[in-house]
């Protein structure tokens, strides 16, 4: 029977900040189903909201929290403070880990948990019947919690009884109110205040670079362990009850900081707390120390920023990095990025130490390097791998997130990324729709790409072994020297706890999928599992060098390799990310993990990737075919043919729609002809055809037919007349007055036929214009028009010696001014031609004054 006991909120909230704030949460929720929840780290928020919410409903409180250890943590501590076991009226489901039950009223879970969760129970009204959701954390803006605000928006339309309260240590409260609210109402916001202790900010930059290509600098580590050692010394020497709190970026960083600290001595119990770590370690430093024992220095990742209290810490030692996923969207590759800390961040890090009391930040970068970094953390779903994502929100019925209430949109083209690998995994059909494969490959609690490796993987290399692989790529354990069969093998027989947590996934996914016995030996089919999740990462050698090689995948990004792999000529490779400086090595990226793939294994992974076809190209003014067979990008043989007509066509469209018309030869006469053509247009209008490159390009199999076909069949550019193809445009019968309305040539009245010089295609405002010996227009008053009156010709009027004397469209006008001032500037020195007083009466001549007179 579900116990109905109410949790005893005053025993619960003894010495919480945040048990004067229930009050005022529970009068929000007494005018609203949607409350937002602001308040300090450390206050009690996490406690108190929780049984808060179970006094006030029958059914189950869900809260979510962005990471497992955050999610085991809370239930621990608030069974501990209820007086009951962990699992019954408080409990909580991680991934692989489960300690609840149908008693259960208060449940904490991941929010991928609850995501999954939902697929199967949209309303969450099943047999747990939820009647509240918290989410915690929601600062942090985690994609999946992103998601679950969006998911839970369109639920409390249809269930308008579902509380949801969004928490967090520092939001936008006003934006987060405004995307829960309902009926265009901003949810209300409770914001609990806490008097700060002072905080003492102290600056340690390090003389050496705290990043280079490989990543943290073992120099830096050095400086941040010093830093700490000296200053825990100072701090304890004063106050022996004072922790220390040091953050870096990573597991790696934290147990390399703590390796350091150790070495040094001074009488520190020095821990680690991060997500690899046991249940059992992460608890014992929450716990906090006893008098009696040693002053302790925890060297952490994000994970205590907020997420978790660490009790008694008065230093907190800064190294101002973090590490967060990051979207290369040039490469469409998506890895963890080691950068500097947002100054938010960085300033929720230095509350856990004036927390309880005055505390000291000290930080290992000077001022102006604080003060360029960014103001606050980008959300992850503005820099993330989005498959996953997408497939959820497919699976729910919103493709691409389409109706749905989301804080940000999820970015267009990360999202058509996305897309494109779920339709070639078949997750989904072209209106973005899951597929039944798809709504299968959600429930495994992977990315898409390594829970089809698992279900796929596993008949061919046996269940175990896909397991094996697929929880190492989706896990937090660092590959060494690249290897994932090394890995494997030292996993196997390892007892750290990353071993044994290693263990407990390959247990779980193994459960996700039919037995298979291993049908391959030893971890031959390793890579061939990681080329299933991968496909479009199947690399193969292209350069060997004596620092490495240099590969070339199926996607076309080319990326170094250095170790023992470099021998192989085809890898399948799990983890490639940007590269800089030497690690480049001539490529734009570098190859982190991968496995030795045979080529059998290929092209079991990659099928859909192979092609066998005649690659025509148009190439130094000629086509040239080829027979290639590719994996993607990778050439496997290429040797040459001839093309077929359709072949040799298409591939002259693309050297015509890359090179423009500018790769043919343009004749005088052709280029003239379009120049009449598009004045006619720009001025008459239909039918006369447009002749702008935009227009030509898009006809080009009207117009150009004859000439595609020639040199489709081999014929060179240099043979290609353009005249002709541009006279197939003419539009009949009105091209029997082409000459009449833009003529190309113009009679003055010598007699003389004056070539137009009509203008650029690309400067339709100039004009037509005439370039003629002022002589040979004497007497003539009326100025020429062309397109039917429209456009007056503009006349350059020349010297004897052709040089520009006058500019002008009308005649008139210039005999009847200008003209005077030129007569007066030229005849002397243009003795032996005409200058009359009176042009109007003067006969036109071509000659001198004397061959005129005869």
């Amino acid at each position: 029977m579900t116990e109905t006991r109410a949790f005893d909120l005053a025993a619960l909230g003894a010495g919480l900040s945040f048990s004067a704030g229930l009050h005022a949460v529970s009068s929000a929720l007494d005018e609203s189903t949607a409350v937002v929840v602001s308040a300090p780290p450390g206050t009690g928020k996490t406690t108190l909201v929780p049984p808060l919410l179970a006094n006030r409903s029958a059914g189950r409180v869900i809260v979510t929290q962005p990471r497992r250890v955050a999610a085991r943590s809370a239930a621990r501590r608030l069974a501990q403070l209820d007086g009951t076991a962990l699992g019954g009226r408080v409990g909580f489901t991680v991934r692989g880990e489960r300690q609840a039950g149908r008693d259960t009223r208060v449940e904490f879970v991941t929010a991928g948990v609850l995501l999954r969760r939902m697929l199967d129970d949209p309303g969450l009204d099943g047999v747990d019947g939820v009647d509240a959701v918290i989410i915690d954390e929601v600062h942090e803006r985690a994609l999946e919690t992103d998601l679950l605000i969006g998911l839970l928006s369109e639920v409390r339309e249809l269930r308008d009884d579902l509380v949801l309260v969004a928490m967090s240590a520092t939001l936008d409260a006003d934006r987060i109110a405004a995307v829960i609210g309902t009926d265009g109402t901003p949810a209300p916001v409770v914001d609990h205040d806490v008097p700060a202790f002072p905080l003492t900010e102290r600056w340690a930059p390090s003389p050496a670079p705290r990043l280079d290509d490989r990543g943290v600098t073992w120099a830096f580590l050095d400086h941040v362990a010093r830093t700490t050692a000296s200053a825990a010394r100072d701090l304890t020497r004063d106050d022996s009850t004072a922790d220390v709190l040091v953050f870096a970026p990573g597991a790696r960083e934290v147990s390399e900081v703590a390796r350091r600290l150790r070495d040094t001595g001074g009488g520190f119990d020095v821990r680690e707390l991060h997500g690899q770590l046991r249940a059992s370690e992460q608890d014992a430093v929450i716990r906090g120390r006893r008098p009696e024992e040693p002053p302790r220095i925890i060297v952490t990742t994000s994970l205590a920023e907020s997420s978790l209290t660490v009790p008694g810490v008065r230093l907190v030692v800064d190294s101002c990095l973090s590490r967060h996923p990051q979207r290369d969207a040039v490469r469409g590759m998506t890895g963890l990025v080691t950068a500097a800390a947002s100054r938010a961040t960085c300033v929720q890090r230095a509350g856990r130490a004036n927390r309880q009391g005055p505390g000291t930040v000290i930080r290992c970068v000077d001022e102006r390097t604080y003060a360029a970094a960014p103001a606050r953390p980008a959300p992850e779903i503005a820099t993330s791998d989005l498959a996953d994502a997408a497939l959820l929100l497919s699976c729910w019925g919103a493709p691409g997130g389409s109706g749905l209430r989301l804080i940000d949109p999820l970015p267009a083209d990360a999202l058509d990324d996305a897309l494109s690998v779920l339709r070639g995994l078949g997750a989904i059909d072209d209106d973005g729709r899951a597929t039944d494969d798809g709504r299968a490959l959600a429930r495994i609690p992977a990315d898409p790409r390594l829970a089809r490796a698992l279900r796929d993987g596993s008949p061919l290399v046996g269940s175990r072994l896909a397991a094996e692989v697929v929880a190492l790529l989706g896990g937090d354990v660092r590959i060494a020297d690249s290897e994932v069969a090394r890995a494997l093998i030292d996993l196997r027989g390892a007892r750290s706890p990353e071993a044994r947590r290693w263990s407990s996934d390959v247990d779980r996914l193994q459960r996700l999928v039919a037995p298979a016995p291993d049908a391959r030996s030893g971890l031959d089919g390793a890579g061939l599992v990681v080329a299933l999740a991968f496909p479009e990462r199947i690399a193969r050698r292209v350069e060997r060098t004596a620092e490495g090689a240099t590969y070339l995948l199926a996607s076309g990004t080319r990326a170094g390799l250095r170790g023992p792999l470099a021998s192989a000529e085809w890898l399948a490779v799990a983890d490639v990310a940007r590269a800089s400086g030497r690690a480049a090595a001539g490529s734009g990226a570098i190859v982190r993990s991968a496995a030795v793939l045979s080529e059998q294994q290929r092209d079991e992974a990659a099928s859909h990737l192979l092609t066998d076809r005649v690659e025509a190209e148009f190439v130094g003014g000629r086509v040239q075919a080829r027979r290639e067979r590719r994996v993607g990008a990778i050439v496997l043989s290429s040797s040459p043919v001839r093309a077929s007509a359709e072949a040799g066509r298409e591939a002259v469209r693309r050297a015509i729609g890359r090179d423009g018309l500018s790769m043919f030869t343009w004749s005088d006469v052709a280029d003239g002809l379009r120049r009449r053509l598009a004045l006619l247009h720009r001025e008459c209008g239909s039918p006369w055809p447009d002749v702008s490159d935009a227009a030509l390009l898009a006809t080009l199999d009207g117009w150009f037919a004859p000439e595609l076909d020639a040199l489709a069949g081999g014929a060179p550019t240099a043979r290609v007349d353009l005249a002709p193809a541009l006279r197939r445009l003419l539009p009949w019968p009105e091209a029997a007055r082409l000459d009449e309305l833009a003529p190309e040539r113009l009679e003055v009245p010598t007699g003389s036929r004056i070539r137009i010089a009509y203008p650029p295609i690309d400067d339709p405002g100039a004009r037509p214009v005439v370039a003629v010996k002022l002589q040979e227009c004497f007497g003539w008053a009326e100025t020429p028009r062309l397109a039917d009156g429209r456009v007056p010709v503009l006349f350059h009027l020349l010297s004897p010696a052709g040089r520009p004397l006058a500019v002008t469209d009308d005649l008139a006008s210039f005999w009847s001014g200008p003209y005077a001032q030129v007569r007066a500037e030229m005849r002397g020195r243009y003795p032996k031609h005409p200058w009359p007083e009176d042009p109007w009466d003067a006969a036109p001549t071509r000659h001198t004054k004397n061959r005129a007179a005869r």
